[in-house]
């Protein structure tokens, strides 16, 4: 498995694509509980498959990630051969996982106790593995607004 099985809300989710994955294998509802109940390897095996699929497909059109904690910000670009990161820290007592916090940093960008890094590096390893790891970490997926906002204010 390359990366990990989807949850039970996940698998939920995705019902129909499930079961159309299960279909383009020959496998129908009848056969599928059938494999559930007597071959619970096999059935491990199809949901490791087209947990894989859906993951690859997901970090494949992931393009920006962000991570909040509440002193920094950090901002992920994910482009094909390299990852762009902004870090922003602050020094003052504004949590930034807060929604007046979140307003005060995007409104004070420049303010003394914002300190803000930008780099950028190759990957060591296969991309959406990466990726991967930084969602598991705890980043989330985003349309890259925030990042768009911070990189132009330092470049």
């Amino acid at each position: 498995m390359k990366y990990r099985q989807l949850t039970k809300e996940q698998f939920e989710g995705l019902h129909k694509e499930f079961a159309q994955f299960l279909a383009s294998q020959q496998i129908d509802a009848k056969e599928w509980n059938q494999i559930k109940e007597d071959k619970s390897h096999i059935a491990e095996d199809e949901m490791n498959v087209f947990s894989d699929v859906v993951w690859d497909d997901v970090l494949t059109k992931t393009t920006y990630l962000e991570h909040f904690s509440k002193t920094s910000v950090n901002l992920f670009k994910c482009d094909d051969e390299e990852i762009y990161r902004i870090a922003i820290k602050i020094t003052c007592d504004i949590n930034l996982l807060e929604q007046k916090g979140f307003e005060w940093l995007m409104q004070n960008p420049v303010d003394n106790s914002v300190e803000i890094f930008k780099g950028a590096k190759p990957y060591k390893t296969e991309r959406n593995i990466e990726v991967f790891d930084l969602i598991e970490k705890g980043s989330t997926i985003s349309k890259g607004e925030i990042f768009a906002h911070f990189n132009s204010l330092i470049s």
